[in-house]
């Protein structure tokens, strides 16, 4: 692996996101070519947060880029877990919707968990059910979670090499830290997981040949303990004056990694992009079509 002073890899996500949605426009094509019908995302939102207002309208977009529609559901701040398992029934039972998301985080006194669940497993395009979790775990055909399905996207478009490395993932949320370890585990990383309890964070980043930042706190994770030549991925964001920043410091990484995800336009898209390919792979078994939906 070539060291970051010779030539530092940029592991643009953007870009690849882009080339990828040119793609998922003909398959979108094929689809209503064959059925006539148009492949839909449903995306629920409930409250007024006003980021996740402002994820689910990218979401939005981007299913309009493609030529796929985005059936948006709103609910009030107030809605029970009740209301919202029941409305996740009724799209479960609509044929013409083909993948449902639930936007994260839901008014607290909502079981995030359960309305979760209630989801068909064959519309988890967002890849958040424990069956979903544990099919990917054994490897058997389901819908990863988003984020780190992207990650892996990232790292095979880019060829690198993960077989026998030493990876350490920092978090261990349901849809991203747990799920991102896996994924590697599947790829013959030797895999650590860190959370906030770990001691000695920084000895097990030094000894990282592929580090990923999902923690969800700015620069906790310091440039100078990354290991010569590693393989840093940022999948945090933090809204900051003039832009943002992630869960690692970026200052100094370049002349340290060997290849790394800018932040913003490394991880960020490709999440959007692989909930917008997996529901098109989901429209495409619904059809009858050629999908393979293990991602």
């Amino acid at each position: 692996m070539p060291t970051a002073r010779e030539s530092a890899t940029v592991l643009d996500g953007k870009a690849l996101a882009k080339q990828i949605e040119q793609q998922l426009s003909t398959r979108v094509d094929a689809i209503k070519a064959k059925t006539g019908r148009t492949p839909s995302l449903a995306t629920i939102l409930v409250g007024d947060d006003p980021a996740s207002a402002t994820y689910v309208r990218m979401k939005g977009n981007a299913c309009k880029r493609i030529g796929i529609d985005s059936i948006r559901v709103e609910l009030p701040t107030e809605t029970t877990t009740e209301q919202l398992k029941a409305k996740i029934d009724e799209l479960n039972n609509d044929p013409d919707v083909h993948g449902i998301l639930l936007q994260h985080p839901v008014p607290a006194q909502i079981d995030e968990r359960a309305c979760f669940e209630q989801i068909d497993i064959a519309k988890d395009v967002d890849g958040v059910t424990s069956l979903g979790f544990g099919r990917m775990s054994m490897q058997q055909p389901a819908y990863g979670s988003c984020t780190p399905q992207g990650i892996m996207h990232i790292l095979n478009h880019y060829e690198i090499e993960l077989a026998g490395k030493e990876a350490v993932v920092v978090g261990r949320s349901p849809i991203l830290g747990k799920p991102m370890a896996m994924m590697l585990l599947n790829a013959n990383c030797t895999v650590t997981i860190c959370h906030s309890r770990t001691q000695d964070l920084a000895a097990h980043i030094r000894r990282a040949d592929i580090v990923v930042g999902a923690v969800g706190v700015p620069e906790l994770i310091k440039a100078e303990w990354i290991k010569e030549g590693a393989v840093v991925i940022d999948a945090g964001f933090h809204p900051r004056e003039g832009g943002g920043v992630g869960d690692i410091e970026m200052e100094g990484i370049a002349q340290k990694a060997s290849a790394y995800t800018p932040v913003p336009g490394g991880v960020g898209p490709m999440t959007i992009n692989t909930l917008i390919r997996q529901t098109v792979e989901a429209a495409e078994k619904s059809a009858g079509l050629n999908a393979d939906n293990k991602s």
